[in-house]
């Protein structure tokens, strides 16, 4: 198996700010986004990475940043390294198939979450109350059940922790409602967007998360990540049947394993067996592939 690059330093970029799976360089022409192997789940971040999944991350956001374009701008500058900034020219080895030269945005303090089908914590919500993050749904739903129509419902961006849902009407408190109601009609527009797309592929997209940024002349364009597997839940068509959990194309399967574990989910986290490692590097590779048509090119196979 290959070796999966959970870390980056790259003399002459200056210090990145580390994400839980990305490294962003600032330079003066835009930031540098580098999608590391890093995995993280239940908010902790493990010490084995996921071959090849900083590869299937950018090339999924790269791909749906141009299909989507027509709905919302994006940061996206360039993912070819040799058009990139000359300081970058020298890591060019590390950087390709990972890393994006984006614009600098001031990006907005709500996730933007768009759900088709009733799963997660949508679904342990509807359960208690009927309603998710304050939208109310008809009775008689199921876990996996398909929504009458797509709701909005924005959680809070945690800097540490989890993140939190909140109600539209808390969204506007923090965003202003003007921008609020501009990110509620973008998200179900992205979302309805994509999840066509998915559907000719026979994928039916659950539920999706999407972040916006502000440029300094005040528009509002999509940052950060678009329609891949760690912000959004991909199902099967052909096996989907409510009422029971589905397989999702994402980490499910470490989260799988980590369940059947007497793991707190504090830090410092389990160990991964190589196995689970092989198989959740299959998954991503499989849904980018199955998504964009292309193969994965240095992603574990």
């Amino acid at each position: 198996m290959a070796e999966p690059l959970t870390t980056t330093d790259f003399p002459g970029l200056g210090k990145p700010r580390r994400g839980k799976v990305r490294d962003i360089y600032e330079l003066p022409e835009g930031l540098l986004i580098v999608a590391t192997d890093r995995l993280s789940a239940f908010d902790v971040v493990f010490r084995e990475g996921i071959p090849g999944k900083g590869a299937v991350l950018t090339a999924l956001s790269a791909w749906w940043f141009r299909r989507l374009s027509d709905i919302v701008d994006n940061h996206l500058i360039s993912v070819d390294v040799e058009r990139m900034v000359a300081s970058a020219h020298p890591f060019a080895a590390a950087l390709r198939g990972r890393s994006m030269l984006v614009r600098k945005a001031r990006v907005l303090p709500v996730e933007c979450i768009a759900r088709g089908y009733l799963a997660g914590s949508g679904h342990k919500e509807y359960e208690r109350s009927g309603s998710v993050c304050g939208v109310a749904l008809p009775p008689g739903l199921v876990l996996s059940s398909k929504l009458p129509e797509p709701i909005y419902t924005p959680s809070t961006k945690a800097e540490t922790g989890h993140d939190e849902n909140i109600s539209f009407e808390a969204s506007v408190g923090l965003l202003g409602r003007p921008t609020a109601e501009r990110l509620r009609e973008l998200t179900l527009a992205l979302y309805r967007a994509g999840a066509e797309t998915l559907a000719e592929r026979g994928i039916i997209l659950c539920d999706t998360k999407f972040e916006f940024g502000v440029l300094e002349d005040g528009r509002i364009i999509l940052v950060d990540e678009a329609l891949t597997p760690d912000s959004s839940r991909f199902w099967d068509r052909t096996t989907w049947r409510e009422g029971v959990a589905q397989d999702s194309f994402d980490k499910q399967i470490v989260r799988d394993y980590l369940s059947g574990l007497s793991w707190d989910r504090s830090p410092p986290p389990p160990a991964l067996p190589p196995e689970v490692i092989a198989k959740t590097a299959a998954r991503y590779r499989e849904i980018a592939e199955r998504i964009t048509g292309l193969r994965m090119e240095g992603v574990e196979r």
